[in-house]
């Protein structure tokens, strides 16, 4: 494990640089921009554990948090905050404080400490069924299995809420098992927060605390909606096993009338009246695309296609505007009360997932994308979704190694309606975030005229946390008269205050430190992260994506790396034979090369569903998630038991191998032509051939240990060489070997795309040009 690695480990945060220079102009030159992935709710390592008091913080406006790199004047009790260089009275409680008796956010290993602070949530966590009943009845079995198993996961003190919706949208009532009663709405209509109010004659209000740690019982109106899963548990069970096919007729050559802009309008306002500002979640499952109402996406005769990109960029898809601008207008009302929307789409054609994306995207919630509520995908992604699992330690680069289980962990492993904020010292500024956040809009002195994403401030709301959410933050050095001092360090403090699934709010502050050096370029890259580094670049590119054409965003990202090669390799000029890369720069261009190539920025052979997953997953992964997304990573299994991480590369799949390929979407598992020789002749099968039989096994366990703990699950393909579905590994590799070009080893790959090789030449003959 990298020292990088081990920062991320116990603080959640990686650093593109890890030295910083005196000067801005230096800042510039160094092409990637100073900027940090962090996880604010990554597991700590084991003894760092919540503390269960309030912190101490500095005076307004600074309010930094007291930590480690305080200095602490015992005799006087006073403390001088590394921020604004302030000095604090500790409070009257603290006059015990010591060198011997210190609080725990002054040891140097608690540099991330996480309070459980004094004050109650309103209530226990709110989740809100959305359920699509446009669907066939073996799709729909499958569904109800999944809804009723997932009712078990959920912890006794959840508030849970069921709508259904066809062609018609239906409010169900829980508070009667006796009597069941349902509200129903017209799915052509969009109703409003207070008409949706008035119709079901909900008062707004807060709900009713309880004394203790008892469930909040929600204003007497919404408790017929909505109850905690222990008092409505067989209600809601008997509800979702006789969940039953929209009942209205399909016209032939029609698609089914679905009304998901009208379920999910009544969602957003129905969580408004009940509980504003609070935690609640609204967990939609989707088998097709809206096709009527508010919302509409495509019109159910089926002659009227969906839109493709080609269609979008010649403007020519006709209802995703309206249907965009409707969604995003919910979005802002979800997360103005800290609410999440997850989607769980089942379905072999779009379902939309492009135009309602954003009340996904800014909520940060969780997006799984799946052809049928039978696979595993769909399966595996809910249960890990609410089951409490935390998020699994980093995969070993060799998946054959043992790794460590994740520790055990009760509950509900997400955070609800936090706010994320930067506080710098002076010689930095925010630029912005990329994640799935909205901005707070605050204004604070540490705030970059230069914005990067959601900038113009340094506080931003996110509506959900997960052990995997991750923000890319971006900073700034001011711009200062004078260089800065050098050998004197710079601080950042990440504040992230979410309401716990205990019942409690927490903050978790996590402070670090880097040194401002000499801007001398050998100095500066022996601090050069490049995984983060890339992933960084990635999110830029991903954000660009959304407004630029394709072909720009690439020239771009060539630009950057050809600037970046010029500033930090080893040359001369107009010999390209001379490039040389450190070793800290050694695998950027080649992530580059890769990203360039992926789904992010590729669109051909994509839907715009299936763009929209992809790079709303790639916004939410941490850094190790990111580099498996972009650049995947491909093991060999030999016949004399040996299994090796190989080059991502068409060499490396020859006959008598099995690969195992991690796209983090997907795994997938290829025979080479002798393997499958082997097993159609059932060697296998012979006691004498036990090493085959090891052989064919081992890849399945490295998947096994591999995909623990990850979310959502990805889809697991099983192939042999020359199958249809061998195209999916071959066109993630590397295509040294081409059908022009012919394969002396490995396997041709049928591709006009250029190799990484070519790729290296023609960045070397750039980089090294004197007219660059």
């Amino acid at each position: 494990m990298s020292s990088y690695e081990e920062i991320e480990a116990r603080d959640g945060v990686r650093f593109s640089w890890n030295l910083w220079p005196n000067t801005r102009v230096e800042a510039t030159r160094m092409v990637v921009p100073i900027g940090a992935l962090y996880t604010p709710m990554r597991p700590q390592p084991a003894g760092i554990n919540p503390v269960y008091y309030d912190p101490v913080s500095c005076r307004p406006p600074c309010r930094g948090i007291l930590n480690p790199y305080c200095h602490v004047d015992f005799k006087h009790k006073i403390w001088q905050c590394p921020f604004c260089s302030n000095r604090n009275q500790f409070p009257p409680h603290y006059k015990d404080l010591s060198e011997t008796n210190m609080l725990a956010e002054l040891l140097p290993q608690y540099t991330t400490i996480e309070y459980t602070l004094s004050r109650p949530v309103l209530n226990h966590p709110v989740f809100l069924y959305v359920v699509d009943t446009c669907i066939e009845p073996d799709e729909l079995q499958a569904l109800r299995a999944s809804l009723v198993a997932s009712l078990s996961l959920l912890p006794p003190t959840a508030i849970v809420g069921l709508i259904t919706f066809g062609n018609m949208v239906n409010v169900h009532e829980l508070e009667n098992e006796d009597c069941t009663k349902t509200y129903v709405f017209q799915g052509t209509t969009d109703y409003p927060s207070a008409k949706i109010q008035k119709l079901l004659g909900l008062s707004s209000g807060r709900p009713i605390q309880m004394p203790g740690n008892q469930t909040p019982i929600p204003t007497f109106s919404a408790a017929r909606f909505f109850q905690p899963i222990r008092q409505c548990d067989m209600n809601l069970t008997l509800t979702f096993e006789n969940l039953m096919r929209d009942p209205w007729p399909v016209r032939p050559q029609n698609r089914p009338l679905r009304s998901t802009g009208a379920a999910l309008s009544i969602a957003v306002g129905l969580l408004e009246s009940a509980f504003p500002t609070s935690g609640a979640r609204i967990m939609t499952f989707l088998r097709g695309a809206c096709t009527q109402g508010p919302g509409i996406v495509v019109s159910s005769d089926l002659r009227e296609t969906i839109r493709t990109h080609a269609d979008i960029d010649k403007n020519n898809a006709k209802k995703m505007a309206k249907a965009t601008k409707f969604y995003d207008d919910l979005a802002k009302r979800l997360t103005n009360n800290g609410h999440t929307a997850d989607v769980f789409i089942a379905s072999i054609e779009q379902a939309g997932l492009r135009e309602l994306k954003s009340m996904v995207d800014l909520s940060n919630g969780l997006c799984v994308l799946t052809d049928s509520f039978k696979t595993d995908v769909f399966r595996h992604s809910l249960i890990r979704h609410l089951s409490g699992t935390p998020a699994a330690a980093a995969a070993p680069a060799d998946p054959s190694q043992p790794q460590a289980a994740p520790a055990p962990e009760t509950g509900l492993a997400m955070g609800f309606n936090a706010t994320f904020e930067v506080l710098t010292s002076r010689e930095l500024k925010v630029s912005g975030l990329i994640g799935n956040a909205t901005s707070l809009g605050v204004k604070a002195a540490n705030i970059s005229d230069t914005e990067i994403g959601l900038g113009g401030t340094n506080a931003w709301r996110i509506s959900s946390l997960s052990p995997q959410t991750t923000l890319g933050v971006y900073f700034d050095l001011v711009q200062a008269n004078q260089p800065l001092d050098v050998n004197r360090c710079a601080f950042v403090q990440f504040l992230t205050t979410y309401q716990h699934p205990s019942g409690y709010y927490r903050l978790r502050v996590t402070t670090v430190s880097r040194h401002i050096i000499e801007g001398n370029p050998q100095y500066l890259a022996s601090g050069f992260d490049q995984a983060a580094a890339a992933v960084l670049m990635a999110r830029i590119a991903v954000l660009k994506s959304e407004t630029d054409d394709g072909p720009d965003v690439l020239r771009w990202l060539d630009r950057m790396l050809i600037r970046l090669c010029q500033r930090f390799a080893n040359y001369t000029r107009d010999d390209p034979r001379s490039f040389t890369l450190s070793p800290n720069f050694s695998l950027y261009p080649q992530v580059m090369f890769h990203l360039r190539r992926s789904q992010f920025l590729q669109v051909f052979n994509y839907s715009p569903d299936e763009t929209a997953y992809f790079r709303h997953s790639l916004l939410q992964a941490d850094t190790s998630s990111s580099m498996t997304m972009i650049q995947p990573a491909l093991f060999s299994y030999s016949i004399d038991g040996t299994s090796k991480p190989v080059i991502l590369d068409s060499n490396s799949v020859t006959q008598e191998t099995i690969l195992l390929l991690d796209t983090f979407f997907e795994m997938i598992i290829l025979h080479g032509a002798t393997i499958v020789f082997w097993v159609k002749d059932g060697y296998h099968k012979r006691p004498e051939y036990e090493n085959l039989r090891t052989l064919l096994q081992a890849p399945h366990d490295d998947l096994k240990a591999l995909v623990a703990g990850r979310s959502p699950y990805p889809k697991v393909l099983i192939c042999d060489m020359g199958d249809s579905q061998s195209r999916f590994m071959l066109a993630k590799l590397n295509p040294s070997t081409t059908h022009v070009s012919g394969a002396s080893q490995g396997v041709a790959v049928l591709t006009d795309d250029v190799s990484f090789q070519v790729f290296m030449d023609h960045l070397t003959k750039l980089a090294v040009s004197s007219s660059n």
